[in-house]
């Protein structure tokens, strides 16, 4: 099992588990642990769903929840959480209390504004690291321009899961690799490869496209004068007449 699965962290009761991390079990009310032994959810206790992050961090402050996660490749997903059914809605109403004030409206409209303005200077920062690292001779300097402008509003939006919204790496890197992969997508027929599943095998394939795109881009550092033919120029074009 995944390491995000964590054992039971206290016992209460006839071998009630008070927290605890889980996987899902063989029936629509039981959990599995780290350890593979089946638990069974407390009666009273309901799942809670994940997409309200305030509503389930009170509930597993009130203290009693298992966690339910789900494991998809190298990530981890939430699926609620369980907890007493009572403990659940006795925070969700006073939440609704919480959230029907003016106070709160305005300080959410605040922090909406907030992220917006954070936002904006992000994506502006990361285009500008992006016309960076590209560093085209002066004679490509607007397609340099176009290219980060490309890049950034393709890896840059909320949500993205993109490269560029990963904060374990500085924004110089977020940049070279967003760059990489656009051009991977876009001046390489890496979308419609058929690269057998073997361990390591698309790795390979991504690392010989990242050399060739690299290639590509010295070309456009050195000055070389790109044609109608040129990958790059054509991924461009394409982008900006919207196809």
């Amino acid at each position: 099992m995944h390491s995000s699965e964590s054992s039971p962290k206290k016992a209460i009761g006839k071998g009630t588990l008070l927290q605890g991390t889980f996987a899902q079990g063989p029936s629509a009310n039981s959990v599995r642990s780290a350890d593979g032994k089946v638990h069974t959810v407390p009666a009273g206790w309901e799942l809670l769903a994940p997409g309200d992050a305030a509503l389930t961090r009170r509930v597993k402050a009130a203290g009693e929840y298992w966690m339910v996660q789900e494991k998809k490749g190298r990530k981890v997903f939430s699926k609620g959480i369980w907890a007493p059914k009572a403990t659940i809605a006795r925070i969700q109403k006073d939440l609704e209390a919480e959230r029907s004030t003016e106070s709160f409206a305005k300080r959410k409209q605040a922090d909406a504004q907030r992220r917006e303005k954070t936002q904006t200077e992000y994506v502006e920062d990361f285009t500008q690291s992006v016309f960076q690292f590209l560093d085209f001779h002066a004679r490509h300097e607007r397609l340099a321009r176009r290219m980060a402008e490309l890049i950034s509003a393709h890896a840059t939006p909320v949500g993205s899961g993109t490269v560029a919204r990963t904060k374990r790496i500085p924004i110089e890197q977020r940049a070279e690799a967003a760059v990489i992969a656009w051009m991977r997508h876009q001046t390489t027929g890496y979308d419609s490869m058929v690269i057998p599943r073997v361990k390591g095998k698309r790795r390979e394939v991504r690392r010989m496209l990242a050399q060739r795109s690299k290639e590509l881009l010295a070309r456009y550092r050195k000055g070389d004068l790109g044609d109608a033919n040129c990958p790059l120029a054509i991924a461009v074009s394409k982008s900006e007449s919207g196809n």
